[in-house]
């Protein structure tokens, strides 16, 4: 199944200066916990709630003082559209990432898939196995 049906186009970005309070009400308000950093709709990075915990709290460094440019990952993997499911998961796997946006052939950000999104599409397909296996199996 191609990544474009299972991934999510209302991704939530924001630009390098944004500041740290302001992405994590962005969070906040968004109910996620990461934003994507671009400049022209081009991903250059991103900010997970991890990364605000690690690099900021755990830090104890002012957090207005620090913007997105400062605090975000940008050693980001990224996927195609016409990625698969398997091949989303084991680029998560390989860069030990939960988190995948979506790029189309100009590398323009198009979408997000993240591990919870996988997660719950497996979940799905189990339970529709469950349903086929109780359909078939006899009576107790």
């Amino acid at each position: 199944m191609p990544i474009e049906n299972l991934a999510r186009e209302d991704v939530v970005s924001a630009g390098p200066g944004t500041s740290v309070p302001e992405l994590a009400q962005q969070m906040r308000d968004e109910n996620v916990g990461s934003v994507v950093i671009t400049s022209d709709n081009i991903p250059t990075g991103i900010v997970t709630d991890r990364d605000l915990t690690t690099r900021v709290l755990a830090e104890d460094t002012a957090s207005t003082d620090q913007t997105a440019d400062d605090v975000m990952s940008t050693d980001l993997c990224a996927v195609g559209p016409d990625a698969g499911f398997y091949q989303a998961a084991q680029v998560m796997s390989e860069n030990g990432v939960r988190r995948l946006p979506v790029c189309d052939e100009n590398d323009e950000l198009v979408g997000i898939i993240t591990a919870d999104d996988l997660t719950e599409l497996l979940a799905d397909e189990n339970q529709q196995l469950a349903s086929v296996i109780q359909a078939q199996r006899p009576e107790y």
